[in-house]
This record gives structure tokens, sequence and C-alpha cells, in this order.
């Protein structure tokens, strides 16, 4: 989601992991646990994974919140062994927010009503080019199965279950589009009909100090939701987050700060108020020595906004429909161009000639001079399309040929 190098000097949206969290440690996180680093460049996007086993690490890296001291991050998702996540996102930041601070009252964990578990579902993805797992939560949007989620809870997948808490009924799931600035998605269930849908309210009432309650997958369990009760600390937060050379900055703004102890897996679930009406989704967190001491959520009318424009079929500079196009390569900078790292065998890169050593320089006779400028040329292929790729080998022989993207996973 936010750019950064890795230590092989190529850019994808997924950090480099740092070392195992501090006493301060982060807690924002991202939507799966990887096991070991892949890196596959897709259209519009450089995908790794990052070699974890069941530590967390922070997917706004070690971003501050002013006067919490503390770090921010997105709510983990948590693979099926019950393992916190690595993160999406990468580097330093600390709160803009313009916000009052209004103290910070009773806070308590427990389980969801009845009436709050009505329109949530639990949400499992496989990241196949990753060798991991994810689960997270969220929102029924239609009858017929449209579910509102962080982006970050499908970023990377390559399928998607999602079970309906109410009925305890499973459905696979596709993407219909994400905004990766915005952290928010849009999936579609297969086959649904006659869902019950979340019931939304208007983020625009909520004041500080109301009481507000997150609903979610905590722990990544499954069955009856957690539910985690506080107040609203602050209003139209903003968070800053950059890589670790504090470039590359992207902002989450508006945010709702609350004090509820939300806890990874609640991604994308819904933050009610006393009403049991929602009025924000659960995307990010700050912990002291592992404690939510502050929680972010998106204001549901802007996630509703944004998924309007994804239902109406709107791509932008910031929302992408469906699924990217797919190379299958990992690659490095160069002094030449792109310099491919691995190859996903029998992938479309592999199937037109190109391997591991080989150089890439041109794509659709547009020079390529580095990882992130084969990244741009991809950016608005989608699968099927046929690109025509310049690459020199190991040798300094000089190739030219037609790749077929095909689907890739989530961006």
């Amino acid at each position: 989601m936010y750019p950064e190098p890795d230590q092989y000097g190529f850019t994808y949206p997924y950090p480099q992991p740092p070392a195992p969290p501090p006493a301060l440690g982060p807690s924002r996180y991202a939507a799966a646990r990887r096991r070991r680093r892949v890196a596959l460049a897709t259209a519009g996007t450089l995908l790794v994974a990052a070699a974890s086993v069941g530590v967390a690490f922070s997917l706004g890296g070690a971003q501050t919140v002013s006067g919490v001291g503390s770090a921010v991050s997105a709510l983990p998702a948590i693979d099926r062994q019950g393992l916190p996540g690595n993160d999406d996102n990468g580097g330093t930041g600390t709160n803009g927010g313009t916000g009052t601070n209004g103290g910070t009252g009773t806070t308590s964990t427990g389980t969801a009503t009845s009436a709050q578990s009505v329109g949530v579902v639990d949400i499992n993805t496989v990241l196949g080019y990753q060798h991991a797992k994810a689960a997270g939560t969220g929102m029924v949007l239609t009858s017929s199965g449209e579910i509102l989620t962080n982006n970050h809870v499908v970023e990377g997948s390559t399928s998607i279950s999602v079970t309906v808490v109410s009925t305890g009924r499973t459905y696979t799931a596709t993407v219909v589009g994400t905004d990766a600035t915005d952290d928010v998605a849009v999936i579609q269930l297969n086959g649904a009909s006659g869902l019950q849908t979340a019931s939304t309210g208007d983020s625009s009432t909520v004041t500080v100090s109301a009481a507000v309650t997150g609903v979610g997958n905590a722990g990544g369990t499954g069955g009856t939701p957690s539910a985690a009760t506080g107040q609203v600390i602050a209003l139209n937060q903003q968070l800053t987050a950059t890589d670790e050379t504090g470039q590359n900055a992207e902002q989450l703004t508006g945010m709702i700060e609350i004090n509820a102890p939300i806890e990874a897996g609640d991604s994308g679930g819904p933050l009610y108020d006393s009403s049991n009406k929602i009025i924000g989704m659960d995307t990010a967190a700050a912990t002291r020595r592992g404690v939510t001491t502050a929680a972010y959520a998106i204001p549901v009318n802007k996630a509703l906004s944004i998924a309007a424009q994804i239902e109406a079929g709107q791509s932008s500079s910031t929302i992408h429909l469906g699924y990217p196009g797919f190379m299958g390569v990992s690659v490095a900078d160069s002094t030449q161009g792109a310099l491919i790292q691995s190859v996903v065998a029998g992938g479309p890169a592999d199937q037109a000639g190109l391997a591991a050593g080989d150089v890439i320089t041109a794509v659709d006779g547009k020079s390529v001079t580095s990882s992130s400028g084969l990244k741009a040329a991809l950016t608005n292929d989608k699968s099927g399309q046929r690109i025509s790729v310049s690459w020199t080998d190991a040798n300094g022989a000089t190739h030219h040929g037609t790749v077929t993207l095909i689907s890739g996973p989530a961006d």
C-alpha cells in the first residue's frame, strides 16, 4: 500500500519486515501472515510476501500518535493458526488530526448481541503466491452479497471465502474493486441472495465522548463476533504514514479516534453507536506494550461513498476495479532496467521465455529504467491483455516477446 524499497532495491507496496516489535512496538498490521518472501510483478503493483511466523509487524511502521506515544497501525488479520499477520504499509508518521480529546472513559470487551451480528461477515483469504492465509471482517451492503471491508483485508488474496455470521453460511467471493489509498474494498459473494444488510447510520452526527462498540472477528476465530466498547476520543484525525526514509507519504484522513480495545481480525468490522447504527469501519489501532490504547475507524459516510463509486464501475487514480493483470516476476533495480530476480513457474513471463537474470528494458515500446518503472508501465493493464516486452539476458543478448497477462492477486 505504501511503496518502500526492500533489501534487493525494488519498490513494492508491502514493506520490508522490521525487527520484532519493541516494548512500544507497532500495532497497525496487515492482512496476512507471510511465511516466505516471494515478489510478484502485477499490472499496477509489485507484491511481496514478507517472511514472518507469528510476529506482528506495523502496517504503518512505527507511527507515533501525538499525545499517545504508541504505534498506529491497521488492525491485523489473523491466520487460521491464530497468529497475527505482518503488515501492508511502511513507515513512520505522526497523527495530524484536528479533533479534540474527549477523555478516556470506560472500556470493555465481550461478545456482540444478535442485533450487532446482523450484516457482519467473517472474511478468510488465501494469498496463494505468498503461501499465506488471513482473516478479517466485513459488512453486508446488499441482499445479493456485496460486502464492504478494508482493502488490507483482501490485498494480495488469490481466493476469498466469507461466512455470514447470522446464518453460518459460507460463500466464495471475488473482488469488485479496491481503494488502497483510503483502505476500502468491496467484494461480491457468489450465489448469495436474501441476505440481511448491515444497519448503517450517519457518521456526520458523531460527537466526541459518544459511546461506541467495535464488532468483529477478533482473533480470527469466527463464530459469535467480539464486541469492544468505549468512547469517541476525537474526530477528523489524519494519520500520515511514510517509508523508513521518511518518503512516499500516504494518509488516512477524517478518521474517528476511539478508545475501544478492538483487536487483530477486527479490520473491516462495524463501529456502532449507542443506537446500534454503524458510524464507522474499524481500520487502525495504537498499542502500548501490546495493549490497544486508541483505535481508528473510517467514517461510514466516506466508506459508503467510495463503495458506491466501486459499485458504479467508476475507476480513478485510487479506485481499481476487479483484479489486476499479472506478469509473474520479481524484480530489482539495475543500471539497465528492471532486473528479474525470479519467475513464477508456468506464469506469463515464464511462458514468454523470460528468466531470472534477465533485465526488462521496455514494455509496449516504452523504456523501463527501474523496477518502479515496470510497475508504472503495467498500471492500467488487465488480465488477457497482450504486452510487448524487450529484455536483455545474462549474456547481454537482446530479446523481444509478447506476454499475455493473467488475473493477478487483489490489489
